[in-house]
């Protein structure tokens, strides 16, 4: 798969994972599990790439004596999240050109 498209979509999935509620890293990755392997070393800088976006924003709160980083969605994610609902209806458009032919064997 081209690198600049999985990038993509594992941005909007890591969004989609905090859509509903502000989680933190470990829960982020558990919580996609059954539907993708990710690494805790790329989950950290997707995390870091939608902050710096500012997709998200970032809050500590304390948690067993040790301070938790929580994810919590902006306006602007959520808005990166509806672009990729918009832009998935184009790409399946063309996956159903590209795979027209394959439907008639």
């Amino acid at each position: 798969m081209d690198i600049q498209l999985k990038r993509g979509l594992l941005d909007v999935c890591v969004l989609a994972a905090i859509k509903d509620e502000d989680s933190y890293g470990y829960k982020i990755i558990k919580d996609m599990k059954p539907y993708l392997e990710l690494s805790e070393s790329t989950l950290y800088t997707i995390l870091k790439r939608l902050e710096s976006g500012n997709m998200l924003s970032v809050y500590s709160i304390e948690h067993d004596g040790r301070l938790r980083k929580y994810y919590h969605i902006t306006p602007s994610g959520l808005q990166r999240i509806e672009d990729f609902k918009e832009d998935w209806k184009e790409m399946l458009s063309i996956y159903r050109f590209v795979t027209k032919e394959d439907q008639h064997e």
